[in-house]
């Protein structure tokens, strides 16, 4: 699914970062050659065009996400060992990999496109769209953020539109600056999105949830707590019956935010559903290890058949593609849906700790399984943080979420290393960041700083 009428133009914007700007059918916007830097945008239409480039530019962060995520876990592996995408999976990532440098630009790109929104507000006369707009920006940019300090630790921290000149803006901030920075977008996001809005675009319930998960990144569970408290009472979602529906039934009221994806465009469609499902001959990424094969209850069995292919036993199912080309896939990208805000909030209530009995973190946890026909904690019972990370672990899986749950949990040294080794690998601590692009420090004129172990 997607925006229908989005067409992309594309223009220059500092050393950093890809510019971009869109625009719908119903635009009139001069040729890129034409429009001056002062007066891009110049009314409220102008202003719109911009807003849904931000969701044009999210469409390129999923496509090989993966690679930098699940494949950096004991989930999935590559099907050949081969090139660039066997680094992730032998935890031996060069800073001249091509798929991190890709990854850190469009993040950038998407932080460009919402810095020019909001940097653009005063073009737009209606107070209720202007608010719309800016939290809009605000959302995708604190997304955006999110992604790049977890996945490189000391990046930019860019707030406006920078150029060459902003040299102030190419150095390394630490990971606390950064996280500050995205909790107050999604803050903002959450006091002025709406409650609903049509289907991929920012709402006020996504912006909660996913300041909750950076709170609990930040190891803030009380916070994290209460905004997912929040969501979870308020009944604007709901798990859907069948687990299947969640993947195959797209635009459920699951999910929280998802960015969407046609078949057989040419511009609006993806193909990570083509490689972490056919992949060719020889290529073929995001495939499942032993490791998590290993791991699946056999009573599981709802998950299972949509998990894995039932054709190709170590290919997913989740992202079986519909299109007539296989390359050009329609399949939504989930990026936060309601299971992981209901394991989230066991995970707030559990807060580090070893184990609870708290009601509501194990109804949580309950939910989640009941839904998929799986046993149950009795009441009065105890809820683990291994049998919480195992849940997650299976109820998201390929969704991007391990590594990263593995962290928040404190459990990625101990997992990954044991991993590793059990694959003839070798993982040390510095392997939980990806290094800086060696393209962005080049650049930087060594501002940039590289991070340990590369």
């Amino acid at each position: 699914m997607k925006f229908n009428s989005i067409k992309s133009i594309f223009l220059g914007a500092g050393v950093l970062l890809f510019a971009a700007g869109c625009s719908t059918d119903s635009l009139d916007l001069a040729p890129p050659s034409a429009i001056g830097d002062n007066g891009f945008y110049t009314n409220s239409d102008q202003v719109e065009g911009a807003t849904i480039a931000i969701y044009d530019g999210l469409q390129d962060l999923p496509i090989r996400e993966f690679a930098l995520t699940e494949m950096r876990s004991d989930n999935t592996r590559t099907k050949s060992s081969e090139g660039d995408w066997a680094q992730f999976e032998s935890f031996t990532v060069e800073p001249t990999n091509q798929a991190i440098g890709t990854y850190w630009n469009a993040n950038y790109n998407v932080i460009f496109r919402a810095n020019r929104v909001l940097e653009s507000l005063e073009a737009v006369a209606d107070e209720g769209l202007k608010s719309q707009f800016e939290n809009e920006a605000k959302f995708a940019r604190g997304l955006a953020h999110f992604n790049l300090v977890r996945a490189y630790g000391n990046v930019p921290l860019v707030d406006q539109v920078i150029v060459q000149n902003d040299t102030e803006y190419f150095d390394n901030d630490t990971p606390e600056a950064v996280l500050t920075a995205v909790i107050a977008d999604f803050r903002d996001a959450a006091a002025g999105l709406p409650v609903d809005a049509p289907f991929g675009r920012a709402t006020q319930g996504a912006a909660k949830g996913l300041w909750a998960k950076a709170l609990l990144t930040t190891g803030d569970y009380s916070g994290a707590a209460s905004l997912l408290n929040e969501i979870v009472s308020s009944g604007t979602y709901a798990l859907q019956d069948e687990y299947a529906d969640v993947f195959f039934s797209e635009g459920n009221n699951e999910i929280l935010f998802a960015i969407p994806y046609l078949d057989d465009d040419l511009n609006e469609s993806q193909d990570f559903s083509f490689e972490m499902t056919v992949g060719g001959v020889r290529s073929g990424l995001n495939f499942i290890t032993d490791n998590l094969a290993a791991a699946f209850d056999p009573e599981d069995t709802e998950r299972i058949a949509v998990l894995v292919n039932p054709l190709v036993s170590d290919e997913t199912g989740k992202y079986l593609t519909r299109s007539s080309d296989a390359r050009l896939c329609g399949n939504d990208w989930i990026v936060l849906r309601h299971a992981d805000v209901l394991l989230m909030q066991a995970e707030a209530i559990l807060a580090g700790a070893a184990s609870t009995t708290d009601a509501t973190a194990v109804a949580a946890y309950n939910a989640v399984r009941e839904r998929v026909g799986l046993s149950t904690i009795e009441s009065g019972g105890e809820l683990t943080k291994e049998m919480l990370l195992y849940e997650r672990r299976i109820e998201l899986a390929f969704e991007n979420h391990r590594l990263y749950d593995l962290v928040r949990f404190g459990k990625a040294n101990e997992v990954l290393t044991a991993f590793a080794a059990s694959e003839g690998n070798t993982f040390g601590p510095t392997d939980l960041l990806l290094p800086i692009p060696q393209a962005q420090i080049n650049v930087s004129e060594g501002l940039l700083k590289q991070n340990p172990g590369y």
